[in-house]
């Protein structure tokens, strides 16, 4: 595709190609700017082997109209989709900022606090695109743009299901197999759980510096997703609390049964960390050693018996597992074992010793070790199976790829160099190594290694590996300061006995007082606001002041204005007043489907034990009608337009020769359904006629002709501009002087005949 051949066009006599600012697989993005709305904009424009092919076009028009539909603060929006016979394109806002990617790529390791805070708005995004049933498949940290204060939106919602559906973006799906899940890899049904897989790639990446597959192929990191077995981040990083490891690893999840079942789910799990970092969740995900059994099958009897993730943690930090008040699926293999711990420590707790009940125990234990083998038996069937599957799965894989990039080419043979030894070495004066890659895999304090130098490095050296292949490094940050310089954490929202240990465990003999106000907005119990706040320097016995949520205000109605309604059912329930809670539902002009629009009785109201509240939820935006306001002059259709309750009006005055303040164009076509809070542009004339300019215009001859031909231009009215003129054959061009204004349309002739309209812009 030819980048430029659009630069400067007009697309739909509305959109001004200015230049590059991107490129993908299927297509080119340029920035644009809108006349019609006087705004810039980003133009995604088909690459041409994309455009010829009919039913992928159609295809493409079709999910971006789709996607049009979305509407969230973490996706970016489609504004406008075109497909005509010269060219295909959607029309989005313009961001300004930079993808995930180079941000990964120029801070390296990010903080457990920027993973969370960048995957709780790409779980927000996912959530609203699964309620409006579209998944989008390529999650990867290319697709998610970074803005200047920090926000996140998603981009190509619902393109990747086209590329999905067309052999011919084989290659360019590849360039995201880093992150695709692992039904994605072996083909098979992807639904919502396939996002929530890629998200938690993207959320290891972020905070191990490195995505838990790689391989010398494409190939080779697909079959890695289809067998699982990556290392637990805090492997990578130390630093990576439990509770975050454990969302992570669980998204991750090999099966899509054992992953969370919607982003939804996730994003309650993220808070829940949020407000404890301390936390630990109570469910067990798939141990790494599992995975080693299903490879090797003969290691099962050998290996003990595999330990949580809380488990883990837990040892790490000498302490025992914390668990939440949220009661997460646990696997039914380790429900078992539970129970049988359960058992063995209450009779350890009894200290009977009864013949009773140890032929109880004996026959107990007798029916869990038959039901361990046969579960073993049904175990090495399954691994067969999985083995099988597997195999069959490599197979496709190789023989897809192999018809698709031509014999051999995804199977090069590779030259294989040696590790050099890196420990020691300073990673700012490390040599240019041409064989292969050293990554920053992260820092940590260390006694032995200055600041610096690197401490650690994956794989050792003298590893033999492929030419190209990373060697990922840990660098020294000296020792650990002996009075290390603290800031007071955020501990709002978190629950008081989890913000007190979380001091206390500082051991900087903190003096905790604690002060209990009302809230409205934050549980009882939990922290509203501390002194000093979030950030601030905090030194050796400190005073610490705890603001505690009493709850909201007793006998008086609280704000849910803008709430959601499961949220405010279960803040009234909170009260603990016997409140009979009903609902009714409204269309709104300002608040979302199913937020609360007001409350009866009203906010600050008196309430008494067993009364009625009403909740008035909100059924969507309104929609009405577009009314034709063209000819009107500005205040009559202003008001108008507020009768209909649509408000939100922007103005845009152009020269013209109609009366003064005269509306001569409105953004929305009259008759249209819209949401009354929809954006509507009245164009208003200044009720100056724009000045004429005269131009030489050179207009192309699209036939050549063997005769002479007569030969004529039309404007946008069918009036002559210029001709019609003799021109000796073979004439290809012909230079004419033209006065307009504005953007005009003309139409050449040859033996008057229509060839083609032309596009003149007299203001460019």
């Amino acid at each position: 595709m030819d980048m430029d051949k659009y630069i400067g066009r007009l697309l739909d006599n509305r959109y001004e190609i200015r230049e590059v600012i991107g490129m993908g697989g299927m297509a080119v993005v340029y920035k644009a700017r809108d006349h019609r709305l006087n705004r810039f904009v980003a133009v995604k424009i088909l690459k041409d082997e994309y455009s010829q092919d009919e039913e992928f076009r159609r295809r493409f028009h079709a999910e971006s109209q789709a996607v049009a539909m979305l509407s969230h603060p973490n996706i970016v929006s489609v504004h406008d989709v075109s497909t005509t016979k010269e060219v295909d394109y959607i029309v989005m806002e313009l961001i300004e900022g930079i993808t995930l990617r180079q941000y990964m790529e120029k801070k390296g390791v990010l903080n457990w606090k920027e993973t969370l805070h960048f995957a709780i708005q790409i779980a927000k995004a996912l959530e609203h695109a699964h309620s409006r049933g579209i998944v989008h498949r390529d999650i990867k940290p290319h697709n998610v743009m970074i803005l200047k204060n920090g926000s996140v939106k998603v981009a190509d919602f619902g393109i990747a299901r086209v590329m999905s559906k067309s052999n011919t973006l084989t290659k360019e799906a590849l360039g995201s197999v880093h992150y695709i899940s692992p039904e994605q890899a072996k083909g098979g049904r992807v639904d919502n759980r396939s996002d929530i897989y890629s998200l938690g790639v993207v959320m290891y990446e972020m905070i191990t510096g490195r995505p838990p597959y790689d391989g010398e192929s494409p190939v080779a990191v697909a079959i890695q997703h289809i067998n699982g077995g990556a290392p637990l981040p805090s492997t990578l990083n130390p630093n990576i609390p439990g509770g975050l490891e454990q969302i992570i690893m669980k998204a991750m999840s090999r099966d899509p049964a054992d992953r969370y079942d919607t982003a939804t789910a996730m994003l309650y799990d993220m808070d829940e960390f949020r407000k404890d970092p301390t936390m630990l969740f109570e469910y067990n995900l798939p141990p790494i050693e599992d995975v080693t059994k299903l490879r090797h099958p003969a290691a099962e009897q050998e290996q003990p018996a595999p330990r949580t993730t809380a488990e883990r943690v837990a040892e790490k930090r000498g302490e025992q597992p914390r668990t939440t008040r949220r009661m997460a699926p646990v696997a039914a293999q380790s429900q078992s074992t539970q129970q049988s711990r359960r058992s063995a420590s209450g009779a350890s707790r009894s200290g009977q010793s009864c013949r009773t009940e140890e032929r109880s125990a004996q026959e107990r234990a007798r029916k869990e070790e038959q039901e361990r083998e046969e579960a073993e038996s049904r175990s090495k069937i399954a691994v067969t199976a999985i083995v099988a599957c597997s195999l069959v799965a490599v197979v496709a894989i190789g023989v897809f790829l192999w018809a698709i990039l031509g014999s051999g080419s995804f199977f090069p043979s590779q030259e294989m160099v040696m590790v050099p030894p890196l420990l020691g070495k300073n990673f700012d004066s490390l040599p240019a190594y041409t064989q292969i890659q050293v990554i920053r895999g992260g820092s940590q304090y260390s006694a032995d290694y200055p600041e610096g130098q690197i401490l650690s490095q994956d794989p050792v050296a003298g590893t033999e590996v492929a030419q190209g292949s990373r060697v990922y490094v840990i660098v020294s940050q000296g020792p650990e300061p002996t009075n290390p310089i603290r800031k007071m954490e955020n501990l709002v929202e978190m629950k008081y006995e989890n913000a007190e240990s979380y001091l206390n465990g500082l051991d900087m003999n903190l003096h905790i007082m604690v002060k209990e106000e009302y809230s409205d907005t934050i549980q009882e119990g939990c922290i509203t606001r501390t002194e000093p706040f979030q950030d601030q320097p905090i030194q050796e016995g400190d005073t610490i002041t705890l603001w505690v949520s009493q709850g909201p205000k007793p006998g008086v109605m609280p704000n849910l204005l803008n709430m959601k309604e499961e949220e405010a059912t279960r803040y009234l329930n909170g009260l603990s007043l016997d409140l009979v809670i009903s609902r009714q539902e409204e269309a709104s002009s300002a608040v979302e489907e199913g937020r609360i629009i007001r409350t009866d009785p009203a906010v600050n109201q008196p309430l008494t034990r067993g009364q009625q509240v009403i909740i008035v939820v909100s059924s969507g935006l309104k929609k009405v009608q577009m009314p034709d306001v063209t000819g009107l002059s500005y205040s009559d259709a202003m008001r108008m337009l507020a009768s209909w309750e649509l408000t939100n009006v922007k103005r845009e005055v152009v020269d013209s020769d109609r009366p003064k303040d005269e509306v001569v164009e409105q953004s929305v076509e009259k008759d249209t359904e819209i949401p009354i809070n929809t954006e509507i542009v009245l164009t208003v004339s200044s009720g100056v006629a724009p000045t004429p300019k005269t131009m030489a215009v050179s207009f192309e001859i699209p036939v050549e002709t063997a005769n002479d031909f007569l030969f004529a231009i039309t404007d946008d009215a069918g009036q002559y501009v210029y001709g019609p003129t003799r021109l000796p054959a073979g004439t290809r061009s012909c230079v004419a002087t033209l006065t307009g204004s504005g953007v005009q349309v003309y139409t050449i002739y040859v033996d008057g005949q229509a060839m083609g309209n032309y596009t003149v812009n007299f203001d460019g």
